[in-house]
């Protein structure tokens, strides 16, 4: 059985929120790429309308928009998420987990697009989510 780790920022009050994702509503997650758009009724959120923006897989290793699939590929960086170059111009491979969600992904970076006529708090706190 799959199960995520979803962490929602409210881009209104700077907040963000973090919710476990398990059974039928993680498996619906599954195929998603970064940047779709989809409704948060999977994380708990009816009403609200969710952009996925990242992810780690349960090794550590981030999410990256430009690599396709959900596999986990070495990619040529000078400057990204986990290498900060220490010389200019300096270069390195790192690893990075594919844009499509997949089994492996333990957690999931996700930003609210549109709000829903109730609170986020109150629907997060009856969902068993802290804040």
């Amino acid at each position: 059985m799959v199960e995520f780790k979803a962490v929602v920022s409210d881009p209104k009050s700077g907040k963000s929120y973090q919710t476990p994702v398990s059974g039928h509503q993680a498996n619906s997650l599954i195929g998603k790429a970064l940047g779709d758009e989809f409704d948060g009724i999977f994380v708990g959120l009816p009403g609200y309308k969710l952009v996925l923006t990242g992810g780690a897989d349960g090794q550590g290793f981030p999410m990256r928009k430009d690599v396709d699939g959900p596999r986990r590929r070495k990619v040529l960086v000078s400057t990204s998420a986990g290498f900060h170059a220490p010389r200019h111009g300096q270069r390195q491979r790192k690893s990075y987990r594919g844009r499509t969600v997949s089994q492996d992904i333990v957690q999931l970076n996700m930003r609210i697009s549109s709000h829903g006529s109730k609170a986020i708090e109150d629907l997060l706190q009856s969902s068993g989510g802290k804040e």
